[in-house]
């Protein structure tokens, strides 16, 4: 009986140590496989981050690919517009090479006529040449008749100053013959016919004056030198002679700017613009003369103003004729040459001369001269 229970529990243990070693073994596997499976685990997390990764990447691959395609859109719409630019092109292209055939055409039609032109240009050289020829022939013939022409003006310029001279010298002097030795002798009628013979003598002697002075300014060279002008209007002013019962003129002088000219004659201009200004002047209570100058691009504008009769700027036309006069003889004295000997040199000294006036407020005359001749 003890020895059966011996045995059996001699089976026990074995039994025991059999589970016991069974669960060593389930224990290692145990460990085994948490090792495994723990690897397994690491694997899948070094997958999952791989995979996350690998996510990313085609993420990123499918932004790198969406931004391609809407560059490719935009490089095709920008294809399409270059393509449709090139057509565009190519029908200007067309266009103008039909253009430029058809100015082609052109220009060997002009270059036709050109040809004609320069042939018809030479045609006319020659004409013009011939033209020349016999221009240069009449300038020779006109310049021998001119010099004749002189010459006789010289001879009558001559014949008027000594010949005519001599009459109006014996008839101004029998006249005071008459007018000293036979005054009381003849009654009131008579003494003013004579007194009208000895004035009117006397202005015919002006007049030839005037008019030898005005022939001569044709004739006479001009020569040009640096002119101080404020000190010939004042030897014009100075040497001016005034009765006592006169109205002596207050003159203002300003800003007169040198010249280039003839002085003699631009002295004579001085003169006789001052001249006319006293003249017109003479029923004014005072008179004042204002002479100035200024510049206007390469002219040099000089001026005499006065505040005398004036007059009516209708009869303008008539202001620089010879013999021309815009107020009776009676009213003021003169010839009416005066202002045409002016104009005579002024022109000379290539400028100009004008005037601007009110009748009974005064006159004022103008003349340019160039800053250089």
């Amino acid at each position: 009986m003890k020895k059966t229970d011996a045995d059996e529990l001699f089976i026990a243990n074995r039994e025991i140590a059999f589970q016991q070693q069974e669960k060593e073994d389930r224990a290692a596997e145990l460990i085994i496989a948490n090792k495994e499976l723990l690897f397994q685990n690491e694997q899948k997390e070094l997958r999952a981050a791989e995979l996350i990764v690998a996510n990313k990447e085609l993420l990123f691959q499918n932004k790198e690919k969406e931004l391609r395609a809407a560059e490719l859109i935009i490089a095709n719409k920008e294809l399409a517009f270059q393509n449709a630019e090139k057509e565009a092109r190519a029908a200007e292209l067309i266009i103008a090479n039909k253009e430029l055939a058809f100015q082609n055409t052109e220009k060997e039609k002009r270059a036709q006529e050109l040809l004609n032109a320069n042939n018809e240009l030479k045609k006319a050289e020659d004409d013009i040449r011939k033209l020349n020829e016999e221009l240069e022939q009449k300038v020779i013939d006109r310049t021998a008749e001119l010099e004749t022409v002189n010459k006789e003006l010289g001879s009558f310029s001559y014949s008027v100053s000594h010949d005519l001279r001599a009459p109006i010298r014996a008839i101004n002097g029998y006249s005071r013959i008459l007018a000293e030795d036979y005054a009381d002798k003849l009654d009131d009628e008579g003494n003013k016919i004579l007194l009208s013979i000895i004035t009117n003598s006397k202005k015919m002697g002006v007049l030839i004056d005037d008019l030898l002075a005005f022939s001569k300014l044709g004739r006479k060279q001009v020569t040009v030198a640096e002119v101080s002008m404020i000190d010939l209007v004042q030897t014009v002013r100075d040497e001016l002679i005034f009765d006592k019962k006169d109205n002596i003129p207050v003159f203002t002088i300003s800003n007169l700017l040198p010249a280039k000219g003839d002085k003699s004659l631009i002295k004579q201009v001085w003169v006789n613009l001052i001249s006319n200004a006293i003249k017109y002047s003479k029923y004014k209570p005072t008179t004042s003369i204002a002479i100035s100058s200024n510049e206007k691009d390469d002219l040099i504008i000089y001026s005499v103003r006065d505040n005398g009769a004036g007059f009516d700027m209708q009869y303008y036309d008539k202001l620089f004729g010879v013999f021309q006069r815009l107020h009776s003889q009676e009213e003021f004295e003169g010839t009416g040459i005066g202002l045409a000997i002016v104009q005579k040199i002024v022109n000379r000294h290539k400028g100009t001369v004008w005037a601007e006036s009110i009748l009974d407020e005064g006159t004022c005359f103008y003349f340019s001269l160039p800053k250089s001749i």
